[in-house]
């Protein structure tokens, strides 16, 4: 089954970081990344823009009505996510629970219909 794996953070830790410390955040997503592709689990990933740069779009009376930002206020935002391969829940929930960004943020998992 594959599973996604969604990271949310709040923007704000991310970008009053010192560059040492996003190094090593990076370094982690890194490591995070090449053990999810040595277990053979991945199936693909990205981190997303910030919301600044996000759009939401929802139909009013037939028509398509924009806004910039993201669906939702949250303190957290959606960051970046993982498409795994597993054979079940308990398996996505320890490789999720190895990302870095499960330190400071969450990780929701989500299975794919």
């Amino acid at each position: 089954m594959q599973y996604m794996i969604l990271i949310y953070g709040d923007e704000k830790l991310y970008q009053s970081m010192r560059e040492d410390e996003i190094k090593q955040l990076m370094a982690g997503f890194g490591a995070y990344t090449e053990a999810l592709r040595a277990g053979g689990v991945l199936r693909g990933g990205s981190e997303l823009a910030p919301v600044r740069n996000a759009t939401t779009v929802r139909r009013t009376n037939g028509k398509p009505v924009c806004t910039d930002g993201p669906f939702a206020e949250t303190k957290e935002q959606l960051g970046g996510y993982y498409l795994i391969e597993a054979p079940n829940l308990d398996q996505a929930i320890d490789w999720a629970s190895q990302c870095p960004a499960a330190a400071t943020g969450s990780i929701e998992i989500r299975p794919l219909v």
